[in-house]
């Protein structure tokens, strides 16, 4: 299943997941159901951002972008986590005015059946766009499946709220619970805020794939004398390397540009969709310090 694909299938579920939860606040009266309904219309409205970002990623390079679009899903996935903490705000108001004038409620466990349904879509939805959006290394869709994983956990501590609720007669956990649970989101929202930005910022890859690419190299190097000054960024599906590239003094044009196309290759078969550019240089230009060392 395609990005583009799974982002529409966001939308949808979103839009049957939004009615279900209205449907249990609309026959309970909960202040905590309404709260897991004003959090489900981010999901909404996220999955559109999602889409639009996607989309955009996916148009190839051109004059004005000479290297892509795949910085437009972190921002997507930055306005996720902006408008989970919108939707954490929107709980805490609902919240306060329950605590204030707590009411018993209708309906309770014929409402908890329909959330629990929706809970239950929304847990599997989840599962699907944080394991394909990390196979199609999309942040976006990885974004949308966490933030439907904080609605899955916002709708079980609602419906743990509301079964006390119930049983104890003490309608003021309603909306307590509701509260507890906007914290939560809260903390969610802005994890996932700090993992976009660190994409806009041009973060490098983990230390795990820095090491496998220092490997590739020098693995694929034979010929060279070493190669330094090796950076990496990510910026959504995309992988950019650049490094430095000593060979000896008596290597051709065309023996450089081989040794160049053989570790390219080797770090394409490493990462897909890796972009690599090589700086050769003459053997005064060697480092030793920091570098990888092939002689």
């Amino acid at each position: 299943m395609t990005t583009i694909k799974l982002a529409i299938g966001s939308i949808i579920i979103g839009f049957v997941v939004l009615g279900l939860k209205t449907l249990a606040y609309w026959m309970t009266g909960s202040v905590a159901l309404l709260s897991d309904a004003l959090e489900s219309t981010v999901n909404v409205a996220t999955a559109f951002a999602a889409l639009i970002a996607i989309r955009v990623a996916a148009k190839p390079a051109d004059a004005d972008h000479p290297y892509g679009h795949h910085k437009a899903e972190f921002f997507s996935a930055v306005l996720e986590g902006v408008m989970i903490i919108v939707a954490a705000l929107l709980i805490f108001r609902e919240a306060f005015d329950g605590l204030v004038n707590p009411m018993p409620l209708a309906l309770p466990f014929e409402g908890l059946l329909v959330n629990m349904a929706a809970t239950l879509i929304n847990g599997f939805w989840a599962w699907v766009l944080i394991s394909r959006g990390r196979i199609h290394k999309s942040p976006a869709l990885v974004a949308d499946g966490r933030h439907l994983i904080t609605d899955v956990f916002t709708s079980v501590g609602v419906a743990f709220g509301v079964v006390l609720a119930v049983v104890t007669g003490w309608w003021i956990l309603d909306p307590l619970l509701a509260s507890l649970v906007a914290i939560n989101i809260l903390w969610s929202g802005s994890k996932i805020v700090k993992e976009s930005l660190s994409g806009l910022m041009d973060e490098a890859v983990s230390e795990g794939m820095l090491s496998d690419i220092r490997a590739v190299i020098a693995a694929e190097s034979a010929g060279a004398i070493e190669a330094h000054d090796l950076r990496t960024r990510h910026a959504g599906v995309a992988t950019f390397i650049d490094f430095h590239l000593v060979v000896p003094s008596e290597t051709t044009v065309y023996e450089a540009h081989e040794i160049c196309d053989r570790i390219e290759h080797a770090l394409t078969d490493l990462l897909e969709d890796a972009s690599v550019t090589i700086h050769v240089e003459p053997p005064h230009k060697t480092k030793h310090y920091g570098a990888i060392v092939f002689e």
